[in-house]
C-alpha cells in the first residue's frame, strides 16, 4: 500500500498515473480539503473534485479543473442578475457540489460522501479527504487575512503573501479509513504528489495525526517537485516562494520539506540541481516530470513506483 498526498492539478495528474499503475488495494490518494469554502450555499470542495474528476476521466483537461464538455447556463443567468460570478460554477459541476451540500446537511461525513460520489463516477481507488471537520487555509497578506478562493481566484493570487494560517487544523479528525491507514502497518511508502507546498501540502501537514504519523514513519517518503526551472507548472508556488524569501527552485522546495522527505524527483532541466539536493540527505531521481497527458502521468508514476520500492528496500528509514 502507498499512501499519496495531493491537491491541486498536479497531484491529480501524478494520481491517476498512480492509480493506472498500482491496484485500488495498494493505493490511498489523500486529498487536501484546506481549500473548501461555502460559496452561493453550496460546499465547494476543488481539490476533492479535481481528483476524483480527473482519476474518473470526466475533467477538463484544458484547464485541468472542473468537469469536461461543460456549459455555463447557471452562471450565465446568475450574472444577469446580479449574483456573485467570480466563482465559476458549471452546470454539470453543479451537481458535485447539491448532492454534497444536501448529504453533508443529513450528517454525512465528508469521507464517505466522497467515497459515495467518487464509486458512481467509476473511480476505484480509495480517494479520503485529510479531516472530516473543516480546514480552512487563511492567506495572511500586508492588506490583511483573506479566504483562500478570495485571494486565489477572486483576486488572481495579486496580494503578496506574508504566511498562512490552517483554521480548525488543530481541531482536525481524521476520516476512519484514514486512521485505519495511519495506526496500521499496511503503508509501506508515501508519495508527496507535485502539488503547492504552500497551500495544498501544508494543510495536511498541519492535521496533528498526519503530522504526528510522518514524523514518526519508518517507510520512506518520495516527493515530486512541483517547480520546474524555476517556475511553477500550474498556481502561484513560484510566486509564493519568492514572496516569502525562498529559493525558487527544485532545492528550494528539498529545502522546505527538509527531512520529511527521504527521495526527490526532479525534472531533467533541474539535473544541475541534483548535488545540491543530495547533499541535504536526499536520494534523487531525475526524469521528465511534466504530465501533459495520461501516458505521461503513467509513465512518471511508475518511475515513483519503481523509486520508491527501491528506497523501501534499502531502508530508507
Amino acid at each position: 500500500m502507498i499512501v499519496a498526498l495531493a491537491g491541486g492539478v498536479g497531484g491529480a495528474r501524478l494520481a491517476v498515473g498512480l492509480a493506472q499503475v498500482l491496484a485500488p488495494k495498494a493505493l490511498a490518494i489523500v486529498v487536501n480539503t484546506g481549500d473548501d469554502f461555502e460559496h452561493l450555499g453550496l460546499t465547494i470542495c476543488p481539490d476533492i473534485d479535481t481528483v476524483v474528476y480527473t482519476l474518473a476521466g470526466v475533467h477538463n483537461p484544458a484547464s485541468g479543473w472542473g468537469r469536461g464538455e461543460e456549459t455555463w447556463s447557471f452562471m450565465h443567468a446568475l450574472r444577469g442578475l446580479g449574483g456573485e460570478a467570480w466563482f465559476q460554477l458549471g452546470d454539470r459541476d453543479l451537481a458535485m457540489h447539491v448532492l454534497r451540500t444536501a448529504a453533508l446537511r443529513r450528517g454525512v461525513p465528508l469521507s464517505e460522501l466522497t467515497r459515495a460520489l467518487s464509486r458512481r463516477l467509476g473511480v476505484r481507488h480509495a480517494v479520503i479527504p485529510m479531516s472530516d471537520t473543516p480546514v480552512r487555509t487563511r492567506v495572511k497578506t500586508a492588506g490583511g487575512e483573506l479566504a483562500f478562493q478570495d485571494y486565489f481566484v477572486r483576486l488572481r493570487c495579486r496580494p503578496r503573501v506574508r504566511g498562512f494560517r490552517f483554521a480548525g487544523a488543530a481541531r482536525a479528525r481524521v476520516p476512519p479509513p484514514l486512521y485505519r491507514l495511519i495506526t496500521g502497518d499496511a503503508v509501506k511508502a508515501i508519495v508527496v504528489c507535485p502539488s503547492n507546498p504552500y497551500v495544498s501540502v501544508a494543510p495536511m501537514l498541519h492535521v496533528p495525526a498526519l503530522r504526528g504519523w510522518l514524523r514518526a514513519r519508518r517507510i520512506p517518503v518520495v516527493a515530486v517537485s512541483p517547480i520546474v526551472g524555476g517556475a511553477a507548472i500550474k498556481g502561484p508556488a513560484a510566486k509564493i516562494m519568492r514572496e516569502l524569501g525562498a529559493e525558487r527552485s527544485a532545492a528550494g522546495i528539498a529545502r522546505h520539506y527538509g527531512p520529511l522527505v527521504d527521495g526527490w524527483v526532479i525534472d531533467t532541466v533541474d539535473a544541475p540541481l541534483r548535488g545540491r539536493i543530495e547533499a541535504l540527505g536526499h536520494d534523487v531521481v531525475v526524469t521528465d516530470t511534466l504530465m501533459p497527458d495520461r501516458c505521461a502521468s503513467e509513465r512518471l508514476a511508475r518511475e515513483v513506483v519503481r523509486f520508491v520500492y527501491a528506497l523501501a528496500r534499502r531502508g530508507a528509514r
